[in-house]
């Protein structure tokens, strides 16, 4: 049976459609096709880079190394655009933070966890990375991200006065090349109380339909014993 992980908050908002049923269907999908990398690498050549101050060429050198071919690239054609927006930006202090967690509802409990936040002259900064190559979070599903994330940075005193930056690193179109586009969370549209709580009940429907989906094919695929198929007994040992 193909497992459904429980979506962090921005892939609930990506994932985010204006039906459960459709929200389900990309759900099963995800779940039975799932991504077979991620961008964690870049993360870590992100503090080496930052904190550590290991030269570009060392960083890029040690993802070069990633043996799978379209991995490497993928990685690698976003190094150049990291190290553009980082230079000559040199951080007081850098450091993870903690998961969180966001309750959308009905018992369902979405991650949140922030790769990272940095100082600079007192002011603590919260970039969000946004790897994805293709469809990056825009419109009303952007609003969403950035409205459910700004309530979780308000429930933090640490965090509360931290710039939120989204930098979206995708292209226009496959042939193209990634850009870095830098959003200003501030300029982004919040989602009235009430178009909120109706997008999180929809998302949350149709979540549990998926794994209403996933948990029915597994059944119709799952082998059948046939009614008259020999039964071993009981009494006669195994031949091994």
């Amino acid at each position: 049976m193909a497992s459904l992980r429980v979506p962090s908050v921005q892939h609930l908002a990506r994932n985010w459609r204006d039906e459960p049923i459709t929200i389900a269907k990309a759900l099963v999908r995800l779940a039975e096709n799932p991504p077979t990398f991620n961008y964690n690498p870049l993360f870590g050549a992100l503090r080496d880079y930052l904190m550590l101050h290991v030269p570009y060429e060392d960083v890029v050198a040690g993802i070069a190394a990633i043996k799978r071919v379209a991995v490497r690239e993928n990685l690698l054609g976003v190094m150049p655009l990291i190290r553009e927006h980082f230079d000559g930006v040199s951080p007081e202090f850098f450091q993870g933070v903690d998961r969180r967690y966001y309750p959308v509802g009905r018992g369902l409990m979405v991650p949140f966890e922030p790769p990272m936040i940095y100082g600079i002259g007192g002011q603590l900064y919260f970039p969000w990375f946004s790897f994805w190559r293709r469809n990056p979070l825009s419109d009303e599903r952007l609003s969403l991200f950035v409205t459910l994330v700004e309530e979780i940075l308000l429930q933090d005193p640490d965090l509360e006065s931290a710039r939120f930056e989204i930098l979206d690193f995708s292209s226009s179109d496959a042939k193209s090349p990634r850009m870095l586009r830098v959003i200003d969370a501030r300029d982004v549209p919040r989602l009235s109380e009430e178009r909120k709580r109706q997008m999180l009940e929809c998302f949350a429907e149709g979540y549990f339909q998926a794994l209403a989906m996933l948990a029915t094919k597994a059944k119709e695929t799952a082998p059948s014993e046939r009614p008259d198929a020999p039964r071993p007994d009981p009494l006669q040992p195994d031949l091994f």
